[in-house]
Formats: structure tokens, sequence, C-alpha cells
């Protein structure tokens, strides 16, 4: 009944990343946005601004962008250095109908160019620095349509380096005066945006999302932030080629909260930040939450000011949610976290107090959301399972995207009479609470839970800032670890950590940044799993040259 009325209420409606800043605009024009730094397009203009400013932008963005040519349909790929202005020129090219195609600046060049390619040649908006870097002997000539600059290096010289692999190659500074354009607006089931998965599990696949499924996807999240609109400053660190970042813009500027958008997660550079600041919400990744934790005494105290901390993507670890709400100075803060993937959004979701943080069960990711997502577990030839039984999610839901492009067999397998399977195992208890348990592929026999080790893992080990699990050559559980100031882990703490749990092989250790990442800073298991397999890193500690598992 919930989900036929919300069905009648919303049908018809579009989520349009082109109007956001002018929606709010509409609203209120003199909302504050600060950045951490300028744009990169035109860093002349600092880094504080009014809703109504960027939304000017955004129109001087867009007008350029029809001058150089761009039309309605037509498929922008923007690939540049990570910074604010990817929102701004994404804003731009939705803003005149075309459809922007976000690829993360943590690509690589020949990953990037396999989407572009996959992308069937769109123009490919970028900047000098990449296209001399990342790029630089990407064969593009024949797989982008052409070349957009929205900074850096001018055509002139580029040309003369790079004519045989590039066509031709256009600043959009040459369109500096061109006349403004009136919005396109798309119909709200044609595709609108692209956004690519994390490739956790290997090449990313490109999410087709529409206008329609956006809506659907912000109604929850309105409801859910509607206790702080207005009232608080809300702070953005995360990737600004994912969907949920375009869905937070839209969620705050339309209740009018003044902004806060970072880059940079660095925690020596996001505590200043936050002290002059000083946010009563904060979004980021998961991960990044981690390397926060040591904000919790940070000079100023940072995250004093914070009433909500908001996550998605992916499951938090308890630890890190304990020391959050610890930081904050407020009396009742709250950690509000979404369980959620590209192709669906956010699935189910949860909060935490203080009171009960220290009971944070990490493999618990909350409640179905109800009238959007209808649940079921399944077992591997699709019978629904009883609750408290481990099996593969399946949902269905308005909010999913239309297909993966290039790839519509590989999206459709994943269908089933209308409902999606996830690929995250996991349960639903006798309360409806979703336990979300190890991505499908990750799975290893002798392992109830991967993540579930991990969670336990982090909250023994103080000194922890990364451990995941990943199956060896044989198939055996072999964690991987890196630690705060890349210190040498110390094997008996890890062995009374371990005493209790299923054997693993010896850990090994590597160091933070060389952990193979997705631009939302999930681990890239497959590869990280590739690394070990090949003996790197070797094994660490007295164990490394016997056959012999700890946690026996």
């Amino acid at each position: 009944m919930l989900h036929t009325l919300l069905s009648r209420v919303t049908r018809g409606n579009g989520f349009y990343i082109g109007d956001i800043f002018h929606a709010a605009a509409r609203r209120d024009a003199t909302t504050q946005v600060t950045l951490d730094r300028p744009p990169q397009w035109a860093p002349e203009r600092g880094t504080h601004f009014t809703v109504g400013q960027l939304a000017d932008q955004i129109d001087e963005l867009a007008a350029r962008l029809w001058a150089a040519g761009v039309r309605p349909t037509e498929r922008v790929a923007l690939y540049k250095t990570d910074n604010f202005d990817i929102a701004l020129l994404a804003c731009a090219a939705a803003r005149i109908g075309a459809v922007p195609a976000l690829l993360s600046p943590a690509l690589d060049g020949a990953v990037a160019h396999e989407l572009l390619v996959r992308l069937e040649q769109p123009w490919l908006l970028t900047d000098g620095d990449t296209l001399a870097g990342k790029l630089h002997g990407v064969p593009l000539a024949d797989d982008v349509r052409e070349v957009l600059l929205s900074a850096g290096t001018t055509p002139a010289e580029l040309a003369a380096k790079t004519a045989e692999r590039i066509p031709e190659v256009v600043a959009l500074a040459e369109y500096a005066d061109a006349p403004r354009r009136e919005p396109v607006f798309l119909h709200p089931r044609q595709p609108s945006l692209i956004t690519h998965s994390s490739g956790t599990t290997g090449i990313p696949k490109l999410a087709v999302h529409c206008p329609e499924t956006g809506w659907h996807r912000l109604v929850p999240q309105r409801l859910v932030s509607w206790p702080i609109r207005g009232k608080e400053t809300a702070a953005l660190c995360m990737t600004f080629v994912h969907s949920r970042f375009y869905q937070g813009l839209a969620m705050f500027l339309s209740h009018g909260n003044p902004m806060v958008i970072a880059v940079d997660p660095d925690p020596d550079r996001i505590g200043p930040l936050f002290v002059r600041t000083r946010p009563g919400y904060i979004e980021t990744h998961p991960n990044t939450y981690v390397d926060w934790e040591e904000l919790d005494d940070a000079p100023g105290a940072p995250l004093s000011s914070v009433r909500v901390f908001g996550a998605t993507f992916d499951a938090m670890h308890p630890r890190t949610i304990q020391r959050m709400l610890a930081a904050s100075r407020h009396k009742r803060p709250v950690f509000v976290q979404f369980y959620g993937q590209s192709e669906i959004g956010p699935m189910a979701g949860r909060w935490y107090t203080r009171q009960t943080a220290h009971k944070a069960d990490g493999r618990c990711v909350g409640m179905p959301l109800p009238g959007f997502i209808s649940m079921r577990v399944v077992d591997d030839t699709g019978r629904r399972l009883g609750t408290g039984r481990t099996g593969h999610l399946e949902v269905r839901s308005r909010t999913r995207i239309l297909t993966y492009l290039g790839e519509d067999e590989r999206f459709r397998s994943e269908l089933r009479d209308g409902w999606w399977r996830v690929g995250d195992m996991g349960y639903l208890s006798r309360w409806g609470l979703l336990h979300l348990m190890d991505r499908e592929v990750d799975r290893i026999d002798t392992v109830d839970s991967n993540l579930a080790v991990e969670d336990l893992l982090m909250s023994r080990l103080e000194e922890l800032r990364e451990v995941v699990i990943v199956a060896g050559e044989q198939g055996e559980p072999v964690p991987v670890v890196a630690t705060r100031g890349e210190l040498p882990l110390d094997e008996k703490r890890w062995r009374r950590a371990t005493f209790d749990l299923p054997p693993m092989s010896p850990f090994r250790q590597l160091g933070f940044d060389d952990l193979p990442r997705t631009s939302t800073r999930k681990v890239q298991r497959s590869e990280l799993a590739k690394l070990v397999r090949e003996g790197n890193p070797p094994a660490t500690g007295p164990d490394e040259a016997s056959d012999k598992t700890v946690g026996a």
C-alpha cells in the first residue's frame, strides 16, 4: 500500500543535477558555500561563494560547452584533476541537457580509456595536467569526439606533442563571452547521468541514471535530514564522481543549510577547516572516518560542533562510530548510517547515539527503507530464506539505474522477476534489521564473515588503520594490515587479538597508501588478493618462514 501511494505521489518528478544550485538560489541566493581550495577552472575566484554565485558559474560554463558544440543527450566524459569544479562542470553539462559521465580522478589512464571506449565517442572534458599526465600515451584519437580543456595547457602547446594520439583540443576559455542558454530538462526516464561502480572486483561498470530514479533516492534522504534543515552548516568530503555527492548537495541546499565542501580528507587539513567553519553535520566515506579518529583530540576540537555524522557507501567500524560521537560536545549527537550501492542508492539505514554506540554491531546496517525498498534473502537457487538465514540479498525498488552502459546483458542477468541481486551476502533478523556479511565474490569457506572479523580486529587493535582479509593462493584467509604511522605491528598483540578467531595465515603488512583503492576509498579486494597471491607483500612476523597459522 505504501509503495503504491508513494509511486502515485512522486510519478513524473525528476532529479536534475543541472538545477541543484539554481533551485537553491531561487529559495535564498545568499546561502553560503565554503570550499577548501579554489575551483581549478577559475582559481582567482577564491573559496567563498553564495549559491547564487555558483549558479552563475554553472550558467557560464554551460554557455561555453554549448558554444563548443555540446548538445542535449550527448555524453560528456569528465576525467580531470580532483577538484570541486568537477561538480560545477557536471552540473553545467546537465544544464544544457547533455549527459555527464563522471570518471574518477583515481582511475589510471588505461582504465579511463576503456571506459571512454564504452561511452562511444563522448566529448572528453579534462585539464592540461591530466592530459599530459594520466592520459599521456593513451590513444584517444579514435575514441573521443573532441577534447575540451577546463584548465591548464593551451591547445597549441598540446598539439605539438600529441597530434597523433588525440583529436582536436579546445580550451573552454576560448568561449568566455558565449551567450547564456536556457536550461534543458530531459524526460524523467531518459539517461541524464553516468557514474561508475567502485571497481572493487575489476573494471568498473558504467551505471546509467535517469531523473526519475534519482528523485526516488532523494525523497527518503530529505525526510531524514528534515530535523536539521537550515540550522547547521553541512560539510561534505567525498568523491565528486558518485551520485551520492549530488544527492547530498541537493538535500542540504534545498533545506537552506550553509555548506562546506572539501577535496582533501587529510586530518591535518580537514581539522583546521572544521575549526574555522564549525559544521553541525559532516559526511564522508567510511574509510575516511577511520582516519578522522585522530581528530577527537586535535587542536581546536574540530569535531566538537558536530550534531549529526552521516555515512553512506559501506558499513562502519563500531570503533569509529564511538570515537566520532565521543568527540562531539553536543548533548545528544547522532551517527546516521546508510547502506547502499551505485545501482540502487540507499537501501537500509539506522542511527546511533552515545548510549547505543558501545553496543553497535558493525554487521547490522539497519532497516530496509520502508515504502522505498523491498528486500529479500534467497539461496543459490533463488528460493526465499527465512529469518536469520544467510543468503544472497535482493531488492525491488523504484531507485534502480536503467542499465550498465555497453553491458545491458550483464545488467539484466542480475534481475529476477524485478528483483535486483545486490551482490552481498547477509540476513534479516526477527526485527527486520539487515545484517551484512560479505560480498559474494569475497567469501572464504573457513570464515563466516570477513567483515565481522575485520570489525573485531579494528576494535581490539587501536594501532590498526586498516585490516582486510582476502583469500590466499589455496583459498586460505590472509589478513593484510596497515598501521598508524606505518609502525610494525607487534606480533604478540596480534596473537592476543586473534586467539579466538578462525585460523588465518600470518598477517601481511602494507603501507596505507599502498593498498589499492576505489574513488570512495574502499579497498579493491580483488587487486589486493592478487598482490597476496603473487607474494607481495611478503608474510610478516616470526612465522614468515613457516606454514603455521595464527588464531587457531
